[in-house]
């Protein structure tokens, strides 16, 4: 599989004594790399524990050099995957990987209740 890689891995934070948050996402639940037959692989971002900044992310699979593009531009000018998260993704697109994997990122960092009050909120509003 193609891989893509840009900033610090883990392994590198951890030896510079940087706390971080590890948020990954599978490819292969995103649905044009399932209609393409290309569903495997992942994202994978290093963030200061907490925060949303981009530290680093690894990208495996099919078109993983065009994907990381978005995350590196992150990097180099200063907006994090809350940014990422809020950016219009066209559907049915690879890209929407970028957009999950933030996603992954910003349920991570709720907290188990409140996690629960929005679950039971969106259940609630769909009827």
């Amino acid at each position: 599989p193609e891989v893509a890689r840009a900033g610090l891995t883990e392994a590198d934070a951890a030896d510079q004594g940087i706390d971080v948050d590890v948020t990954r996402y599978g490819i292969d639940d995103l649905d044009r790399a399932i209609a393409d037959s290309e569903a495997r692989g992942f994202v994978k971002v290093v963030t200061p524990a907490g925060q949303d900044r981009i530290l680093g992310v690894t990208i495996v699979g099919p078109h993983a050099g065009d994907l990381i593009a978005e995350f590196v531009s992150g990097m180099r000018n200063g907006f994090g995957l809350r940014k990422i998260l809020g950016t219009i993704h066209i559907y049915p697109t690879l890209a929407e990987a970028n957009k999950y994997a933030a996603g992954a990122w910003q349920r991570e960092q709720l907290s188990p209740r409140l996690l629960g009050i929005s679950e039971r909120f969106n259940d609630w509003m769909r009827g």
